[in-house]
């Protein structure tokens, strides 16, 4: 079905605003969001519900709402429930839009990525040379960055060059989690610490007292005690005391802000309650850089 461009402008308000307030939606709501005159806005509705991508519902809290020929006429697939993915603006959250759709049209290029959006929003304010980002989606939280090059206001549609893209996999941490889990007596020496982390090619360690755990110790906990000389300390006096510890299935992405939140390099990963794995912040990086 070809529409002109105000038809599809006002459809696309039309969309936007019923995915925002979830109700029927005045034509002066969408005049404004479209910076159109009502009456402009009141004309063209009586040609959409003539071509069924809009039907009016009466009542003083009455309004139009789009029908699912009007996601059709547009190329949008309607959701019963739908996950926002945000979508920025010079480091900006451009309010009321979510990117519905994401294409990569120079992924054979050996030096370009370019890429085009389609957006469920007002996207008029991006101009060329703009910063953008978008996400992270709901299932692999990918977050893409880049530069606009392009837009499209009849389709709605950004078109951009990719200067970054980042995602994590969604599984748990189980998966990836080391379940050799070496640990470090209680009173055990700085010297011996040291040579059990470089014999087993680790960074770190929880510290065990009678099979109970209390602390984690790593290599960054030994240097700053030889730094200040501490050199016949245990293990207990200069380990870690907090335990961060993490559910099985919780998500990398979600072990991620973890870390970033207590600003720690490794996670007790618990299975049932009782902490059985270790996950380090360079197994992430591993799983991230592997071919």
């Amino acid at each position: 079905m070809e529409l002109a461009p105000i038809q599809k402008d006002i459809l696309i308000a039309l969309i936007n605003l019923q995915r925002e307030k979830d109700r029927a939606i005045k034509g002066e709501e969408i005049a404004e969001l479209i910076n159109r005159n009502p009456g402009t806005v009141r004309n063209q509705m009586q040609s959409l519900k003539v071509l069924g991508l809009v039907e009016g519902v009466p009542g003083p809290k009455g309004g139009y709402k789009a029908t699912g020929e009007a996601y059709e006429a547009l190329s949008i697939t309607a959701m019963e429930h739908e996950a926002l993915v945000p979508i920025f603006r010079n480091d900006e959250i451009v309010e009321g839009a979510t990117v519905s759709e994401i294409s990569f049209t120079t992924v054979r290029h050996p030096d370009l990525c370019h890429g085009i959006i389609k957006v469920l929003g007002n996207i008029k304010s991006f101009e060329q040379g703009d910063r953008l980002q978008m996400g992270p989606t709901p299932v692999n939280k990918l977050v893409v960055r880049g530069e606009v090059v392009g837009r499209d206001d009849t389709h709605n549609t950004l078109v951009f060059s990719i200067n970054e893209m980042i995602s994590l996999p969604k599984k748990p941490v189980k998966n990836y989690a080391r379940m050799d889990l070496i640990s470090v007596s209680a009173n055990a020496s700085i010297q011996e610490t040291a040579r059990i982390l470089v014999d087993n090619g680790i960074h770190g360690a929880p510290v065990k007292d009678n099979d109970e755990l209390i602390g984690i110790v790593t290599f960054t906990d030994i240097g700053d005690a030889v730094a200040s000389g501490k050199m016949t300390a245990k293990v207990k006096d200069i380990m870690t005391k907090e335990l961060i510890t993490v559910d099985a299935e919780t998500s990398l992405y979600d072990a991620v802000k973890v870390f970033d939140k207590h600003n720690i390099g490794f996670l007790l990963v618990a299975f049932e309650g009782v902490p059985k794995g270790i996950l380090s912040k360079k197994d992430i990086f591993h799983e991230l850089t592997v071919a």
